[in-house]
């Protein structure tokens, strides 16, 4: 098992990734904080964090995602603690503990097996070889499924990685904000609230204050194929979706036919009654695909309206449509002007004599910054990778039917 301390050297380069300005002198500083003072929960390693990490209350936010997302559900505080395998959970994790990110405000079970301390009732000496052979054979479980492929996993297996997919990290990239806020590291002096405050003074400017852009996450967007050919897939991108809905307020959107909006359905905290109503909002699954004109409703409905501008993309389909691919070519090249970074999942990528030769996936491709497989869980790491690394500038892109697979983006 890693040190704590380790986790939170790693931790700590999270949060740089979203934007805190996190140095590796504070992440050593939080570091030997939890050596000191040994936290017995996870809202004490929060609030070590807090104190540690953060310089600025418009950072707080991005901390509480990014920390909601690394500890919820994988971190047992009791492995820290040295407490005996004999021993019942002290009453240091009440039921009643709260912190950012917990099961009641993301949906999550507590039957979660990597779960925490929350797991209640004492073990007899006689259980720890039972335990480790069921940590051993839970673990195998776990790297067999990471593996495969979505479409051959059985139900008792999409249960299983589920809880997967719930522990991948999403962290949305972030961008400079439009307005300024007074920050300490800003370039920009405030002459108003400078003024204001040499009344303090006497009138005297002894304290400049400074603004700067502060950093704002990016809009993160799903639309998932719900067709016939993707609905093993669907299944599982539909876990996605939900999670990037309820912690970095994503916006998710599913087609075959029509398109239909799942933002409001799966946001319910309650995983089974999300999942309910989603399949209920969208009576066109299983069906046809109508790629061209769905994502032609996106743009007019949603995406002129803003949900597009700036945005993340996250579109998973095999490309097949039943339609003219030349809509296909028209709406991408639409929303390659709105959004931000286009990531196209296509399932069929992950075969290795796979070529982009259907239509809607071949009109498609010119206008795509990242191309992914995302067929199992080890391939989903690549897509939350994806949306985390597409803060940066957009490359061109040239007008082409068919780019071959394996070459690179700057290669387009």
């Amino acid at each position: 098992m890693p040190e704590l301390t380790q986790i939170a050297g790693s931790f700590g380069h999270l949060l740089h990734a979203a934007g805190v300005p996190v140095t590796p002198e504070r992440s050593a500083r939080f570091a030997t904080a939890i050596i000191l003072a040994e936290p017995q929960s996870l809202t004490e390693l929060y609030w070590l964090g807090r104190v540690n990490l953060i310089t600025a209350h418009d950072q707080i936010d991005i901390y509480d995602r990014v920390f909601a997302q690394v500890f919820r559900g994988i971190i047992d505080m009791a492995d820290f603690r040295g407490d005996s395998a004999n021993q019942a959970p002290p009453a240091a994790a009440p039921t009643g503990e709260r912190r950012p990110g917990d099961s009641e405000r993301t949906g999550e079970s507590n039957n979660n097996p990597r779960g925490t301390s929350a797991t209640p009732g004492a073990r007899d000496d006689g259980d720890d070889d039972s335990d480790e052979a069921s940590m051993i054979a839970a673990m195998s479980t776990d790297e067999r499924l990471s593996n495969k492929d979505f479409a051959a996993v059985t139900e008792e297996e999409l249960l299983l990685i589920r809880k997967l997919v719930e522990q991948l990290p999403l962290v949305p990239p972030m961008r400079k904000g439009r307005r300024e806020r007074t920050h300490s590291a800003g370039r920009r002096l405030d002459i108003r609230k400078t003024l204001r405050r040499s009344h303090r003074t006497g009138g005297d400017p002894v304290k400049l204050v400074k603004r700067a852009r502060v950093p704002r996450p990016r809009r993160i967007v799903f639309i998932a194929d719900i067709s016939g050919s993707m609905e093993p897939y669907a299944r599982v991108y539909l876990h996605l979706a939900r999670g990037g809905v309820l912690a970095v307020g994503a916006e998710a959107f599913v087609f075959a036919t029509r398109l239909t909006r799942l933002t409001r359905a799966l946001s319910v905290s309650n995983p089974d009654i999300a999942y309910r109503k989603a399949a209920a909002a969208a009576p066109d699954w299983s069906g046809g695909t109508r790629i061209g004109e769905t994502l032609m409703a996106f743009i007019n409905e949603y995406g002129r309206r803003g949900v597009a501008r700036g945005a993340v993309l996250v579109i998973i389909s095999d490309g097949w449509e039943i339609e003219d691919p030349a809509l296909v070519r028209t709406s991408m090249e639409r929303l390659s002007r709105l959004a931000h970074h286009i990531i196209w999942v296509n399932p069929r990528k992950a075969v290795a004599s796979f070529e982009p030769l259907t239509g809607g996936m071949a009109a498609a491709l010119p206008y795509i910054d990242t191309f992914v497989s995302g067929h199992s869980v080890r391939a989903l790491e690549d897509v939350v990778w994806a949306i985390r690394a597409s803060a940066g500038d957009r490359a061109p892109k040239l007008e082409s039917t068919a780019i071959p697979i394996g070459f690179s983006h700057a290669q387009r």
